[in-house]
């Protein structure tokens, strides 16, 4: 996030009747929070450019804190290669692709991912025993979300 961005969000906050805002966006994510006279933010995520002037808000404290590491799930995580809505059949009334415990080859379907009104197969890129199905039917998923854990 650029620190004009970062400014225009503390001087919303510091505007408003708001007491608090948390953005999180591809690079981190920012929290606003609104104490009093004063305005806190946090920021995690990369850090600003080599010769980027620092933010001047005469009402702000800036906190770098570390980008959270989400654990891993042991074995293959077969994760969505695109933002959409994940299901795990063909249709509402119609049988999952595969349950925990099914055996799936490289290149069998195992789920299908909705997106801008198509459905995409999403392929098992490895084969083995499902181990752990990490989707919710009819939940939206993001790009690079895990979807299963192949062992």
């Amino acid at each position: 996030m650029d620190l004009r961005k970062l400014k225009t969000l503390i001087d919303l906050v510091s505007e408003s009747n708001v007491s608090e805002l948390e953005i999180t966006e591809a690079e981190g994510k920012v929290r606003i929070v609104k104490s009093g006279a004063t305005v806190v933010h946090q920021y995690a995520g990369a850090p600003a450019p080599a010769g980027a002037p620092p933010a001047a808000a005469p009402v702000a404290a800036v906190a770098e804190l570390p980008a959270p590491v989400p654990a891993q799930p042991a074995g293959h995580v077969v994760k969505s290669p695109m933002v959409g809505t994940f299901y795990r059949a063909s249709s509402p009334g119609a049988k999952s692709f595969v349950e925990v415990g099914s055996v799936v080859k490289e290149g069998e379907t195992i789920c299908i991912i909705e997106a801008m009104k198509i459905l995409n197969e999403i392929e098992a890129d490895k084969s083995g025993t499902i181990g752990r199905i990490l989707g919710e039917n009819g939940q939206a998923v993001e790009y690079g979300q895990p979807l299963f854990v192949i062992e």
